[in-house]
């Protein structure tokens, strides 16, 4: 007899609530809790007692300020998750700090609210602090906000005070392109207005803050919008290479294609790997997978995963809306670090475009962007980012900066050029056949891979001599040259391994274009990397597996590098994924050079001369 199909599980609607930190953000919170009967058995005595320990009445700030530092200072000090339940529907609440050294908290915590609680002391009225949370809501896409008018009872409930302090609060977000919901007179403290209307302030008629809460509109479900998949790692699962990461919008289906940015790699998902449970064909926002491919393809930390047609752009440049938080001002020129995802990248700050002033709503030139500041910045990379605009794809389309190791600024990519409408392919001035006819042969690419000291460098450098030698155009991509020139800026990260490959291919296949024979030496160590330069390269691409074992590479050493015992070595201390099925396999432990290169000749010939 089968059992009955699990209750879908209730998705809870995140709100955030910000505010000054003396506004009473904290009790309000603790109010709401109670209010709503959503406090853990024995939880009030707690509070009761803890209140009553430090001669003060029924705190209902206690309940968030859990640490004692926190209590000692009267500062929140971390955004907290709480949940609550109305008549109409779950909530969760992103508690986010309101004093400036925790703002960068409060940043995180409303990236993903879809409502906002906007807390104001009704004596204080409308702080510079309030007004940067207003704007930093702004700038996070929360345009359902309501304004909290707090501790009304300490003003004697005057409706006069209250109407000033609303004017300024609503003027101020209208100004931000936010219209406030509704701004409510209440009391955290004694409960007025939270959930039903309040006698003390029988000149207001508006709803009280519950009933405003359940008129929020949920946005769209993320999983309707195109698929973002930021890929976290990639694992090695038998003889597949296995993709894993969170789906953060749209969804994802055995049989789909997908492309990968930056460089466009495509492949079909193959299945959705599975360790327990029961086999998945198809996940969605929220989840977290790892797939695999019907194919080798180059992926890296960082990539994100798109529809075919709709994926995530590509730009070495950006231009953000950020806020800075650091004591250190951010200056042009400098270089910062980029975190958005899974990706990080070093970027210049290559024009600070605007110097926002977030009490008066100006804008202003300026050639830095100083603490707890906002502006307009065009930042560059050195190498190609994946990035959507945040009006667009919000989840993907903002970050944070770093310096030293520490996040300093958050960022949400306001625009990114569009470098196809300002390109034009030029098509050479002599076709592909004109030159083979010229030349005798058509141009390629034979691209030699093994590890240091295999012989690589050796048979590209006599096997181009002997070419030239016949008539023929040929040329070496030799690995160390080209890091003393176009690669100097690469590490030997994986990620600058792969970025040094796909820069080696593209110069190949302009060199293959122009009707020359290129040969690469290499050692590109991981498949995907060498995939990666056969889906550039296109069908002149031939592997060249030249196959001396670790021992004899170590006896060579011709460069001395296996006896400095490098960290991060091919072969010793990092992987060396040998071809499976290379075009042609070189044998250098037993082959001469000269039998070595006079296979490498053959094999030329058969690729590129005749057909």
């Amino acid at each position: 007899m089968g059992g009955k199909s699990p209750r879908p599980v209730e998705r809870a609607f995140p709100i955030v609530v910000v505010g000054h930190v003396d506004h009473g953000k904290s009790t309000l919170v603790g109010r709401i809790l109670h209010d709503t009967d959503s406090l853990p058995t024995g939880r009030l005595e707690q509070l009761r007692t803890a209140s009553a320990n430090r001669g003060l009445e029924l705190e209902f700030s206690f309940l968030l300020d859990s640490l004692q530092v926190e209590r000692d200072q009267g500062i929140t000090v971390d955004s907290a998750q709480i949940w609550f339940r109305t008549q109409a529907r779950r909530y969760v609440i992103i508690d986010a700090p309101g004093h400036t050294e925790f703002l960068r908290n409060m940043v995180t915590g409303a990236a993903v609210a879809q409502g906002a609680v906007l807390v104001v002391d009704a004596a204080q009225g409308v702080s510079e602090q309030t007004r940067r949370h207003g704007y930093l809501l702004g700038i996070l896409g929360v345009r359902q906000v309501i304004v909290a008018v707090n501790k009304i009872d300490l003003i004697g409930h005057d409706e006069a005070r209250f109407n000033a302090v609303a004017d300024e609060a609503r003027d101020y977000l209208r100004g931000i392109g936010i219209e406030a919901a509704v701004i409510i007179p209440l009391s955290a403290k004694h409960g007025d207005n939270i959930q039903g209307p309040s006698a003390k302030t029988p000149w207001y008629h508006g709803p009280a803050l519950l009933p405003a809460l359940d008129a929020f509109h949920a946005r769209a479900s993320v999983a309707d919008a195109p698929l973002r998949l930021p890929v976290q790692d990639v694992y090695r699962l038998g003889d597949r290479r296995v993709v894993v990461g969170r789906i953060e919008a749209g969804s994802v289906a055995v049989g789909q294609m997908l492309r990968f940015t930056p460089g466009g790699a495509m492949a079909r998902v193959a299945a959705l790997e599975h360790w327990r449970g029961p086999m998945q064909t198809s996940a969605q926002a929220g989840e977290s997978v790892a797939l695999s491919f019907d194919r080798e393809v180059f992926v890296e930390r960082g990539h994100i995963a798109g529809p075919e047609l709709s994926g995530a752009a590509e730009s070495y440049l950006a231009t953000v809306r950020l806020f800075w938080l650091d004591a250190e001002p951010l200056v042009e020129d400098e270089t910062v670090t980029l975190r958005y995802g899974t990706a990080q990248h070093l970027v210049t700050v290559e024009a600070i475009e605007a110097v926002i002033d977030v009490e008066a709503l100006t804008t202003a030139p300026g050639q830095r962007i100083a603490r707890n500041a906002v502006g307009r910045a065009r930042l560059r990379a050195r190498r190609p980012m994946a990035l959507d605009l945040f009006s667009t794809s919000p989840r993907t389309g903002r970050g944070v900066l770093v310096r030293n190791h520490r996040v300093v600024g958050g960022f949400v990519v306001e625009a990114l050029p569009d470098a196809a409408a300002n390109l034009t392919r030029v098509d050479a001035p002599v076709t592909p056949a004109e030159r083979s006819r010229a030349n005798g042969h058509r141009g390629g690419v034979l691209w030699l891979t093994g590890l240091s000291g295999a012989g690589k460098s050796t048979l590209g450098t006599r096997a181009v001599r002997q070419l030239t030698s016949l008539g023929w155009q040929a040329q070496l991509l030799d690995g160390d040259n080209l890091r003393q020139g176009l690669n100097r800026d690469l590490g030997f990260s994986e990620a600058d391994r792969s970025e040094n490959v796909r820069r080696t291919a593209e110069v190949a296949k302009l060199l293959a274009e122009s009707g020359f024979v290129v040969l690469v030496a290499l050692i590109s160590p991981l498949a995907a990397q060498r995939a990666l330069a056969r889906e550039i390269i296109g069908e002149d691409f031939r592997e060249v597996f030249v196959a001396a074992d670790l021992a004899t590479c170590v006896a060579r050493d011709p460069k001395g590098l296996y006896a400095r015992k490098l960290p991060g070595f091919t072969g010793v201390s990092a992987p060396y994924e040998a071809p499976v099925l290379p075009d042609l396999r070189l044998d250098t432990a037993s082959l001469s050079a000269e039998a070595a290169t006079q296979q490498l000749l053959e094999a030329a010939q058969a690729a590129f001369v005749g057909q």
